[in-house]
């Protein structure tokens, strides 16, 4: 039964759009190649534990689950991380072209205009280039620039409005609070940088530790002990292997956990 269930939900990520889905995907920018398209490693991740429960047993698809289950959050952790450092450089290079703007003198307005043109034909799809665009509108049109300001969004275009609001409400410079909210960013992210190289070893330490019990796995079967055989067995076997699985990804999750926490910092 559960080998039914889980074959019919990779059938479904499988299922091809239908044609109303097609015509609204169209209808959304950026939309159109995604709204259909399943990665590859989400299909696999779900097949796994479906080829394990049939091929091997219910223990063994307990701990395939969880190791698919932890490489999909690694996976779509290093996609958060490379998303905002993306973000981080076009909002670096939105700055510079305002701070460009300013210091000929143009109005705040323009100056986020053109930035966002600028980034808009670097990258058409980056959410600054949206924001700035959007801030820009309404400031063209005598409105408020950020109507409802996040202030823990420390690594957004979010940023270039809290400094814009700050300089129209106590009359700074715009410039200033551009340039300031530059050196803020790059500061930051030359210490992420360092940190993560300075943390390069201890992660890869992490990793060696957790992949340790395959490797002890691979030398009791060529002395002869067949562990495989025992874990995969069934009964106090599939036990220790769900156990053994539990620990190790654990472990895992608990030092990215902590790496994260010092780079975030």
């Amino acid at each position: 039964m559960i080998a039914i269930i889980m074959a019919s939900a990779v059938a479904v990520l499988w299922w091809p759009s239908t044609h109303p889905q097609y015509r609204i995907a169209a209808l959304t920018p950026g939309s159109s190649t995604r709204a259909h398209t399943v990665p590859w490693r989400v299909c696999v991740a779900c097949g796994a534990p479906v080829a394990a429960i049939v091929t091997v047993g219910f223990h063994a698809a307990v701990a395939v689950t969880l190791l698919s289950a932890t490489a999909m959050w690694r996976w779509r952790r290093t996609q958060r991380v490379r998303e905002r450092e993306r973000e981080t450089s076009d909002l670096l290079l939105a700055l510079s072209v305002m701070t460009a703007e300013l210091s000929v003198g143009a109005p705040p307005a323009l100056a986020c205009a053109a930035a966002a043109r600028e980034l808009g034909a670097a990258h058409p799809s980056s959410p600054v280039a949206e924001g700035l665009t959007m801030m820009a509108g309404r400031a063209e049109l005598g409105g408020e620039v950020m109507p409802d300001v996040e202030a823990d969004d420390q690594l957004s275009w979010r940023r270039v409005g809290i400094a814009w609001q700050t300089a129209d409400r106590h009359g700074l410079p715009m410039i200033e609070m551009v340039e300031s909210v530059r050196s803020d960013l790059l500061a930051r992210r030359q210490f992420a940088t360092r940190t993560r190289a300075g943390l390069a070893g201890p992660r890869a330490t992490a990793a060696v530790l957790a992949g340790l019990p395959i490797v002890g796995i691979l030398l009791g079967e060529l002395m002869g002990a067949h562990p495989t055989g025992v874990l995969l067995g069934g009964g106090i076997g599939g036990v220790l292997l769900i156990v053994g699985t539990t620990l190790s990804v654990a472990g895992l999750v608990w030092s990215e956990r902590i790496t994260d926490r010092v780079i975030n910092r």
